[in-house]
């Protein structure tokens, strides 16, 4: 079995808490290798190819919007499973839900309906790594 490559971003609210260095270290400490790195304030045009599928929903304008708030960091990263992997490091995407000792579980904040900030994004299946890091890794 050949190891998954996928992408991750350090959203906005990570990067403004000083959070990227503690959640690159789980990442690591994992057994997941970064494979590439960088710190970018993505345009609207990057993030609406990044979140085209959520295009019309009632999230996709505020997530927008957050998302260009300020800077995330990228990180490409490689290991054997590394998609459900992080998902699962990550936690529940509601970091009050989040269990204790992921991402979210341990480092996130209730924002009430702001979701978003959840802190990390991590690709969901090797088709959407694929597209996901050809936009941020170009």
């Amino acid at each position: 079995m050949s190891a998954e490559e996928t992408l991750i971003l350090v959203k906005p609210d990570g990067v403004a808490r000083g959070l990227t260095g503690e959640i690159l270290r789980r990442i690591e400490a994992k057994g997941y290798t970064i494979a590439d790195l960088r710190m970018v304030h993505a345009d609207r045009e990057l993030l609406a190819a990044h979140y085209a599928e959520h295009e019309g929903k009632p999230f996709y304008e505020p997530l927008i919007e957050f998302m260009g708030s300020g800077p995330v960091v990228a990180v490409r990263a490689q290991g054997e499973r590394v998609i459900e992997g992080f998902r699962s490091l990550a936690g529940a995407t509601d970091p009050t839900a989040a269990a204790p000792g992921t991402i979210r579980g341990d480092l996130g904040r209730d924002w009430g309906l702001k979701v978003q900030q959840n802190l990390v994004h991590g690709s969901d299946s090797t088709l959407s790594a694929e597209r996901e890091l050809g936009l941020w890794f170009a």
